[in-house]
């Protein structure tokens, strides 16, 4: 039996889950979002926790077991508290700037790039314009738009110059040598 599938999911309060046929809805303080699910998991509202069980001992029932829990999981985390990911702008001159409720990013191109605003998605800039964050009710639109921001000018490793998360490490390399 899977660990993290067999753990209950506990609802707190102000978050409204409907069941349905094929997917789960969730409604919070937020917003709404849902999570499909495989018919090889049968999905339990008991009080205030959500049961996930599978149908079968089959391998892909066993899969999508743990997986939908995990699903279903940050679907009523990210209603009530949401997602958040850190991201800064390393490099002479780089800055970003909040601008019609996207971004405009400066990293060293001959034009600004703008990223433009994503339903769901929030941006705030903080700290000389060099830090800002992505935020939202889903996990995985949250990562996404961070990965695209990030790929405008990842982090090169012989200066360390680039759009990097906040807290990751860059492996620097040594420069170009002299030889005799």
């Amino acid at each position: 039996m899977s660990r993290i599938g067999k753990m209950p999911i506990a609802i707190p309060a102000g978050v409204e889950v409907k069941i349905h046929a094929d997917f789960v809805e969730a409604k919070g303080p937020k917003g709404v979002d849902l999570v499909e699910f495989l018919p090889l998991v049968k999905i339990e509202q008991k009080e205030n926790e959500i049961h996930v069980s599978r149908t079968s001992d089959e391998k892909d029932a066993r899969a999508a077991h743990g997986l939908t829990r995990a699903l279903i999981n940050n679907l009523i985390t990210g209603v009530t508290t949401g997602f958040k990911r850190e991201l800064e702008v390393v490099g002479t001159g780089y800055t970003v700037l909040a601008q019609q409720g996207g971004l405009l990013i400066n990293v060293g191109f001959s034009h600004p790039v703008f990223i433009g605003a994503i339903d769901g998605i929030d941006y705030a800039v903080e700290k000389g314009n060099t830090s800002f964050s992505v935020s939202g009710y889903n996990k995985y639109m949250v990562g996404e738009v961070s990965a695209k921001i990030r790929s405008v000018r990842p982090p090169e490793p012989f200066k360390g110059k680039g759009i990097r998360y906040k807290g990751e490490y860059v492996r620097r390399k040594a420069g170009k040598t002299v030889g005799k």
